[in-house]
């Protein structure tokens, strides 16, 4: 079992980048995670916003597997407490398959993408830059994995 971030376009903010590897880092001591960048899409500006995400939701069902475990960063999602996210997650690698939790591009998933994903999180009421959202992803994570191991990075 394997887990993948899955992004649109390349981490290109120093000190979300910084953070990102900072935290996958750390989460290779648990889990095998890997970062996996679709590239930004060429003359996005000609096209309108529903245009943008076909094409973007095209490149994230190509980079998928029929065996993955899709679960969209989403604004619509399950928002949970630090700890019921560790449960859960603890939960999905239960099953042994891959886990693939997709972030989306400025104007979120197409409805191809929503039909293959098997789940959606919300990682806060609040909208994060599509950027942000993979160094708050992958700390939440990290923090997930201490909660399951029972180690004192996470304090209630």
């Amino acid at each position: 079992m394997k887990i993948c971030l899955l992004t649109v376009g390349k981490t290109d903010v120093g000190w979300v980048r910084e953070g990102l590897e900072l935290y996958a880092s750390r989460l290779s001591h648990y889990v095998p995670f890997t970062i996996s960048e679709i590239p930004e899409l060429k003359n996005a500006s000609s096209l309108s916003k529903a245009q943008v995400k076909e094409k973007e939701g095209e490149s994230i069902l190509k980079s998928l597997k029929a065996s993955d475990r899709v679960i969209l960063l989403d604004e619509h999602g399950k928002e949970f407490r630090s700890v019921e996210f560790a449960r859960w997650v603890e939960g999905l690698t239960l099953s042994g398959k891959d886990i693939v939790f997709v972030t989306g591009g400025a104007y979120g998933f197409s409805d191809a993408v929503y039909a293959r994903c098997d789940g959606k999180v919300s990682l806060s009421k609040m909208t994060f830059s599509h950027q942000m959202v993979r160094t708050v992803f992958a700390e939440q994570l990290y923090r997930a994995f201490t909660i399951i191991k029972g180690e004192p990075y996470h304090h209630e």
